[in-house]
């Protein structure tokens, strides 16, 4: 059995060569899983369900579903790009949307899932927007607006992000080690995969005497016009890295 888990493809139509990388996945490697786990930011952005008239949206959907019909268990978790991917969209995939954290066992291993935003808890300025945009009124005041503005009001937050990227440390952007281990508290001290930080890497944490994994998942990348993704795959009780190309 192999359980498949990928984060930040940060898929769009400016970055076609990407989106092939993860048409190739589904069509190959992801068949052989009984399940695969997206941790969020599938989508470079994503405005509603109501644009499923986007070609990229109804093509990956028609495509996840497609894996899904061929016994591939499909989950995903919202990211900080893609929270407002709704019930909508999860039935046109035939994917299951997770809550934020999720506990989840590979065999007998306790495993918890998190898209990692929540644990850069030293960015105190994303941290008070991200409990703005999060809550259900300011959801459902967002998506009460015509598609075309909320488009062009995301267009205008990505600008505003990377400017702000621009000027804060790699430090304080990463997850914060106290945030970390809080997590694992709460939750039994099981193993951790998240995203977000674009730091992929294997971690071990030292909780209350306690040693937990961590996994960082890789972002997939459009770079010098090469292209790249990466799947962190369980099997046989082990959990190993798959490039894509």
């Amino acid at each position: 059995m192999q359980v498949h888990f990928i984060s930040d493809l940060h898929l769009s139509v400016d970055r076609p060569a990407l989106t092939a990388v993860f048409e190739r996945y589904l069509a190959g490697p992801a068949r052989n899983a009984e399940a695969l786990y997206i941790l969020g930011d599938l989508y470079e952005y994503w405005a509603g369900d109501d644009d499923h008239d986007d070609p990229l949206n109804r093509a990956l959907a028609a495509q996840l579903a497609m894996l899904a019909e061929g016994g591939t268990r499909i989950h995903f978790m919202p990211g900080n790009r893609d929270f407002l991917i709704g019930a909508d969209f999860a039935h046109r995939a035939h994917l299951e949307i997770l809550p934020e954290p999720s506990l989840i066992h590979l065999g007998t291993q306790a495993v918890l899932l998190c898209h990692g935003d929540s644990l850069c808890t030293d960015d105190v300025a994303y941290q008070a927007f991200r409990g703005q945009v999060r809550t259900q009124a300011y959801q459902a005041q967002f998506l009460s607006q015509p598609l075309a503005a909320r488009k062009q009001f995301i267009a205008g937050i990505r600008q505003k992000s990377e400017a702000a990227k621009a000027g804060k440390s790699a430090e304080i952007m990463d997850a914060n080690e106290e945030a970390i281990a809080a997590l694992l508290r709460g939750h039994g001290y099981p193993c951790l995969i998240h995203g977000h930080t674009h730091r992929p890497a294997r971690h071990q944490v030292s909780v209350d005497g306690h040693t937990c994994e961590r996994w960082v998942l890789a972002d997939w990348k459009e770079d010098a016009g090469k292209t790249s993704g990466e799947v962190l795959i369980w099997a046989d009780g082990m959990f190993s890295r798959q490039t894509l190309e």
